[in-house]
C-alpha cells in the first residue's frame, strides 16, 4: 500500500484528515481527548476496547451469521417492492438504497428496523449525507489546515450543527433504552453497552462511558451505510452501463438460485456474480484515501523516513488500480476476479475495506449485504436509461466518499 503527499511524491505529512479531527465542535474548542471518541478516529486504549466489543458484540447480534443473513433478506424485500412502485418509470435510487443499507444498522443498534417514511429516519439519513458530502469541501480542507478561520462561515460550520442533532437524536435514543433495560434480555447494540456500562461502574479506567456511546453508535451510522450504498448505486448504474453483463448476471440468478430468496451462500455457486461486485467495488473506489494513521514508531518508507507521530493517509487507490495485479485498471473488467475457467479468484490487491488491525469492522457484514441487496435487485428488475437519456453519467462526486453523480434510472420488472 502506498501513501502520497504535496511535498513528497509517496507520504502525506499533515496534522489532520478533515474526518480525522472530525471537526471539533461546540464551538471547536474541545479537546482532543473529547474529541477522540468510538471506533473511527480513536486510538490507543479506547480504540482496542470499543473495537474488540464493537466486533464481539455484532456478531452477537448476526454479522456474519443467518440471523444478520434473514434480516438483509427481509429489507431487500422490503427495496424490491419500494422499487417497483415506479412501475419501470425513472427515479432516483441513492436515497432509497441508502435507507434500505442503514436499517440493517438500525436493526442491530436499536433492535428494529424503521420504515422509509419515518420522518426521524428521513432527517437521520439527510445528516449522515449532507456531512459525508461538505467533508470535500475546499472550506472543510482550509479549515483543517488553518483551525483559527473557524470563526468563517462556512460548510464547516454546517457539519457541526449536523453533528450536534445526530448526537441529540443518540442521546435520546439511548435514554429510552435506559429506561427498560433488562440485562437478561439484550435486543439491541445499545442494550449491550449500556449493560456493559453498569458492570464497569466502579472501574476506574472507565471507556464504557456516553460519549463513547455515542461516537462508536455514529461510527457505524456513518460507514456502515454511505459506503454500501454507494457501491450498489455505481453497481446499477455500472449494470445500465453495460446490458450485456448485467444479462449474464441475471442468468446465472435464474440458473443458481432461480425465484428464491437470494442468500450470501449461492456466493459460491455464482462465480460471475460475485466477480462483478467485486469489480464494482474496484473500479468505484468508494474510499480512495482510506481514513487518517498515526506512525506508532519511527519508520522508513521507500527511502523516505516518517517519525513517529506523524499523520499519514494510505491511498487505497494505488492498489485498487495496480497494473501489475489487474490488466485493465481504469476499466470496467470483471474478468479480473475469474480465472480462464470462469471460477472466482481473489486478489491481494482486492482491498476496499482497508488492510491490517484497522481494517473495516462491519466487513464482514458490508460484503453480505453488497451480494444479497445486488442478486435480489436484479434477480427482480432490469435496470436502463430513461427515455429519451443517451448515456450514462459515471461523473463521481467527491465528498468524503466517492458517490456517483445524482441521475435517473429505470428498475423494469422481469416478470
Amino acid at each position: 500500500m502506498s501513501c502520497y503527499s504535496s511535498s513528497q511524491p509517496d507520504i502525506i505529512r499533515t496534522k489532520m484528515l478533515a474526518a480525522d479531527r472530525e471537526l471539533t465542535y461546540r464551538g471547536f474548542k474541545k479537546t482532543a481527548q473529547d474529541v477522540y471518541r468510538g471506533v473511527s478516529f480513536t486510538h490507543g486504549e479506547n480504540w482496542k476496547v470499543m473495537r474488540r466489543f464493537t466486533i464481539t458484540t455484532l456478531r452477537d447480534f448476526g454479522m456474519g451469521k443467518s440471523t444478520i443473513e434473514d434480516k438483509i433478506a427481509e429489507e431487500s424485500v422490503h427495496l424490491n417492492d419500494y422499487f417497483a412502485t415506479f412501475k419501470g418509470k425513472q427515479f432516483d435510487d441513492l436515497i432509497i438504497l441508502n435507507a434500505s443499507v442503514a436499517n440493517i444498522i438500525v436493526a442491530i443498534v436499536l433492535g428494529h428496523r424503521l420504515s422509509y417514511e419515518d420522518p426521524q429516519f428521513k432527517r437521520l439519513l439527510d445528516l449522515v449525507n449532507e456531512n459525508i458530502q461538505l467533508l470535500g469541501t475546499q472550506m472543510v480542507s482550509l479549515y483543517n489546515i488553518y483551525p483559527i478561520l473557524g470563526f468563517l462561515p462556512g460548510s464547516h460550520k454546517t457539519i457541526v450543527k449536523n453533528v450536534e442533532e445526530l448526537l441529540e437524536f443518540i442521546t435520546q435514543t439511548f435514554v429510552k433504552h435506559l429506561q427498560d433495560l433488562d440485562a437478561n434480555d439484550q435486543r439491541s447494540f445499545i442494550d449491550a453497552f449500556l449493560v456493559r456500562q453498569k458492570e464497569e461502574a466502579e472501574n476506574s479506567q472507565r471507556y464504557f462511558h456516553n460519549d463513547n456511546l455515542k461516537a462508536v453508535v455514529r461510527n457505524l451510522f456513518s460507514a456502515g451505510m454511505e459506503t454500501t450504498s454507494s457501491t450498489l448505486s455505481w453497481g446499477l448504474l455500472l449494470m445500465v452501463q453495460y446490458p450485456k453483463i448485467q444479462e449474464k448476471v441475471q442468468d446465472e440468478i435464474s440458473r443458481v438460485v432461480g425465484s428464491a430468496q437470494p442468500l450470501y451462500s449461492h456466493r459460491g455457486q455464482m462465480p460471475f456474480t460475485y466477480a462483478v461486485i467485486h469489480e464494482i467495488q474496484r473500479y468505484a473506489d468508494i474510499l480512495p484515501l482510506s481514513l487518517g494513521h498515526e506512525t506508532s514508531t519511527d519508520v522508513t518508507f521507500k527511502g523516505y523516513s516518517i517519525p513517529k507521530g506523524t499523520y499519514i493517509i494510505p491511498l487505497l487507490s494505488s492498489v485498487l488500480r495496480y497494473k501489475t495485479q489487474f490488466e485493465k485498471p481504469d476499466e470496467f473488467y470483471p474478468n479480473h476476479f475469474l480465472d480462464a475457467k470462469g471460477n472466482f479468484i481473489k486478489k491481494d490487491a482486492f482491498m476496499p475495506f482497508s488492510a491490517g488491525r484497522r481494517a473495516c469492522a462491519g466487513e464482514n457484514l458490508a460484503r453480505m449485504e453488497l451480494f444479497i441487496f445486488f442478486t435480489s435487485l436484479l434477480q427482480k428488475f432490469t435496470f436502463r436509461l430513461p427515455p429519451r437519456v443517451s448515456h450514462v453519467d459515471l461523473t463521481s462526486v467527491v465528498g468524503f466518499t466517492i458517490m456517483p453523480k445524482k441521475q435517473m434510472i429505470c428498475a423494469v420488472p422481469r416478470f
